[in-house]
């Protein structure tokens, strides 16, 4: 009787794990150079794909990918229409609805203004600017930390905001005075700028945006914490081989953001 128990129990341990890893996961994936888009061969390709391909790779795990908006994709997470995200931050509110992995990469946010336009506009707070009349530009279901999300309840800062699809709307915006800078991350910046050639055209504002850390996202709809492990051991086992670092490296070496 103990044999057949036995070979029961690790007869359902091998299909439990052989489901895991057979299962196609839908993962979604916006246009954001250059962390993920296509490259002259149409590949999939940026630093956040490498390192999702790495993890899925480790943790005998298949995905298809599919294009679609971020607010879009979020809602999907939480429907459980879409299994996974790449590049995501953490908030409370999508933790109700969705797994984080632990971190694989940091992101930060800087403002950034027209060239030579810094010293003539005086935030040094995000909250200064609901005493101002300065208009900044966002795009739509990102993250630009907690502080962000706090004024963002307040009618009188959301005054301040303008919220578009994309980088290119907030760069169109900037250069025909329609706002006085936008958020985004220094790095998508440096490889927009010498993409377009428009190195010159802005720099970085002081005031401070955020830092923080960036996961996989998981739907809780679709997902389970034995997935969300497997994830998790991939990255960490990346992070202790040194091969996660080697991709960040390839990729903020390419990327590499000049100092003032």
């Amino acid at each position: 009787m103990k044999k057949y128990l036995l070979l029961a129990l690790l007869f359902s341990f091998s299909s439990s794990s052989y489901e895991i890893s057979k299962k196609d996961y839908a993962v979604g994936w916006e246009l954001w150079y250059p962390y993920q888009y296509h490259n002259k061969e149409q590949q999939l390709v940026g630093l956040d794909f490498d390192i999702f391909n790495a993890v899925i790779t480790e943790a005998n795990i298949s995905v298809t990918f599919t294009e679609l908006p971020w607010k879009r994709h979020l809602q999907y997470i939480k429907t459980g229409q879409m299994d996974m995200a790449m590049g995501s931050s953490y908030t409370k509110e999508r933790e109700e609805t969705a797994y984080f992995s632990i971190p694989y990469r940091t992101e930060s946010v800087n403002l950034f203004v027209r060239a030579g336009t810094v010293d003539s506009i005086k935030i040094n707070t995000l909250s200064d600017l609901t005493s101002t009349e300065y208009l900044i530009g966002i795009e739509g279901g990102y993250f630009y930390g907690k502080e962000f999300q706090r004024l963002m309840t307040s009618k009188e800062f959301q005054m301040h905001i303008n919220d578009v699809i994309d980088l290119e709307q907030n760069v169109a915006m900037l250069l025909k005075g329609h706002i006085d800078g936008f958020l985004v991350d220094p790095v998508t910046m440096k490889s927009f700028n010498e993409k377009y050639s428009l190195k010159n055209e802005f720099e970085v504002h002081p005031l401070k945006i955020y830092q923080d850390d960036i996961h996989i996202m998981l739907s809780r709809k679709s997902c389970n914490v034995e997935e969300l492990n497997r994830i998790n051991s991939a990255i960490s086992k990346l992070q202790g081989n040194g091969k996660m670092a080697e991709i960040i490296q390839q990729w903020t070496a390419i990327q590499k953001i000049e100092k003032n």
